[in-house]
């Protein structure tokens, strides 16, 4: 907790860079993906997949797959302590080896200020990396009075187009996210956090944007690409 407590008074709520304050995101090239994807029946060994991708095409730039200890245990709310430090590494080989393709902002597979202590993945890899990070969760976390009760899966029933969004605010009175109807194809909505150095209205724009399915497409392949490199 007091690590968390530490890392999270170096995280950055709100925009930062040139190309977010553009409604096309002008200036944008580059977005990355991250993804952990586990050994069936042992917890102690995954598959950490970075990928790039261009933008505004989604074409893979690059990737990088490989089998990593995770060391940690499994502990509710600390997830980050677990998968954050191989994702690093991945971040670094990628800074050294081809710097010219660093991801402009990464999309994680994950919450950020969607978070018991408002600290998720997201924000932990994105301060550590000191990159734009953004937390897209398939499922609700919940935190602060958010439960996917009858009037929850209401508000998602009224997400009727791709874009449509509604709030995810807490008994706390604080935004913590945004759900998103990521795909017409798809009725079952993203979670969409801020992670860092991006606003959540950039965070929601920009996945959208990602999206030709309802998982946006830096994030897929990455989890496509890790469960391949498992396969094989």
């Amino acid at each position: 907790r007091r690590e968390q407590a530490r890392l999270k008074a170096g995280g950055v709520e709100e925009d930062t860079e040139e190309w977010q304050k553009d409604p096309r995101f002008t200036g944008l090239e580059r977005v990355g993906g991250v993804d952990l994807s586990y050994v069936k029946g042992d917890e102690s060994r995954a598959c950490a997949s970075l990928v790039v991708l261009s933008y505004p095409a989604l074409e893979v730039l690059y990737q990088d797959c490989r089998m990593v200890p995770v060391c940690a245990p499994y502990v509710a709310g600390f997830l980050a302590f677990r998968e954050v430090p191989v994702l690093v590494e991945a971040v670094q080989r990628l800074q050294q080896e081809q710097p010219q393709l660093q991801p402009q902002v990464l999309l994680v597979d994950g919450n950020g200020l969607l978070h018991p202590r408002g600290f998720g993945t997201a924000c932990h890899l994105g301060v550590l990396t000191d990159l734009p990070c953004i937390g897209v969760a398939k499922n609700l976390l919940q935190v602060d009075g958010l439960v996917r009760d009858e009037r929850h899966m209401e508000q998602v029933r009224s997400l009727q187009r791709s874009g449509e969004t509604f709030p995810l605010t807490g008994t706390s009175g604080k935004v913590l996210g945004m759900a998103l109807r990521s795909h017409s194809n798809s009725s079952r909505p993203l979670y969409v956090s801020v992670g860092h150095r991006v606003s959540l209205g950039t965070a929601v724009r920009l996945v959208r944007a990602c999206c030709r399915f309802r998982v946006p497409e830096p994030i897929r392949q990455a989890d496509m690409r890790s469960r391949e490199y498992l396969r094989k």
